[in-house]
């Protein structure tokens, strides 16, 4: 673990509605029209107005910077998806932290989504939050840059990317799959599959998938491109990947998941299509939720300590705003939990 570092950067609190109006060359109020109601703005001023807000860095939070200088003790947290119960978990567990120390949490939803992302932080930072939580570490340049103009404390969570330069509590995605991958190959399986989440804006699906690569790779294997299925985080999601995977002329021994939820669905589909689980497919999970160890059979699962990295991400936001030390980058340990949806390969 490495000590945080202090960030500096230019101060862009002087920067005014009527800095950006100058700038490109309109009223005031055209530019208040553009941030307020932009659908009243011609295409081409609106995308003008737009280019120099982006250019100035401008943000309509000079309110939120008095209060920010008092604390108004707002954080705010940004998550994929309020779908899924593995995220609510290390909300919970984020807001009970800091509502121990007298803060609110503002929670926004992505949708894996870039730029509604950046949206979402600019509007938490007009409306005065004070630090960030994110979830993952490949967010856009534009908002990182803005985090860094306007000072403002964040974690990255669900991932340890030491090399990355920028404070995270999690675990290493690749290596969490890597130990899922040897403990089936172990149990003599060498049609090995992978269902997981869509990996486009997802680095945590992308490195799960390239962790059972490498697995495969070092026994002097390739993962067969046939037994590998993106898919959104839903049973029918994990059901229809089954589905896909049982049709194939040569169907895998063992699949490995990067959720629960969709092992979950793949479980489903072999119950729907009589493949008994263990003894003709091998299921592993990933997340350890609490319905796991309630299946039929009981899911094998990686377990992940969302409680954890929540009160660790609140603890080192809650460090930052009082200027007190803290660690930057702080690994935690995922653990296989061995149910019943494994077994040797007969």
């Amino acid at each position: 673990m490495k000590a945080a570092k202090t960030k500096t950067g230019n101060d862009e609190g002087n920067i005014r509605l009527v800095d950006v109006a100058k700038r490109a060359d309109v009223s005031v109020a055209t530019v208040s029209r553009v941030m307020n109601t932009p659908q009243v703005v011609r295409p081409d001023v609106r995308q003008r107005v737009n280019d120099v807000i982006k250019e100035m860095g401008y943000t309509r939070n000079a309110a939120a910077r008095a209060l920010r200088s008092q604390s108004n003790r707002l954080f705010g947290a940004l998550v994929p998806t309020l779908n899924q119960a593995i995220y609510a978990a290390m909300i919970d567990a984020l807001q009970r932290r800091l509502s121990e120390k007298g803060y609110l949490l503002v929670v926004g939803q992505t949708d894996f989504s870039p730029e509604t992302e950046l949206l979402h932080v600019n509007a938490l930072i007009e409306h005065g939050a004070e630090a960030l939580v994110l979830v993952g570490h490949a967010h856009s340049p534009e908002l990182y840059q803005l985090l860094e103009r306007k000072k403002i404390p964040f974690i990255n969570t669900y991932t340890y990317s030491p090399d990355s330069g920028h404070p995270c509590v999690g675990f290493d995605n690749a290596l969490a799959t890597r130990q899922m991958a040897d403990f089936v190959m172990d149990l003599g399986h060498q049609d090995v599959a992978m269902i997981v989440g869509i990996t486009k804006n997802n680095d945590r699906a992308t490195e799960r998938l390239e962790g059972v690569r490498q697995a495969i790779a070092a026994r002097g294997m390739t993962l067969n491109p046939d037994y590998v299925f993106e898919s959104r985080y839903t049973i029918d999601g994990g059901r229809h990947a089954m589905r896909q995977l049982l049709r194939l002329e040569r169907p895998p021994t063992a699949v490995l998941t990067g959720s629960d939820v969709l092992a979950f669905g793949a479980l489903v589909e072999c119950k729907a299509q009589g493949i008994a689980v263990p003894e003709q497919v091998s299921i592993v999970g990933f997340d350890d939720m609490e319905f796991a160890a309630h299946l039929d059979p009981p899911l094998t699962t990686l377990q992940v300590p969302v409680a954890q990295m929540g009160q660790n991400a609140a603890d080192y936001l809650l460090a930052c705003v009082a200027n007190e030390p803290r660690y930057d980058q702080v690994e935690l340990e995922t653990r296989l939990v061995v149910r019943k949806t494994t077994a040797k390969r007969k």
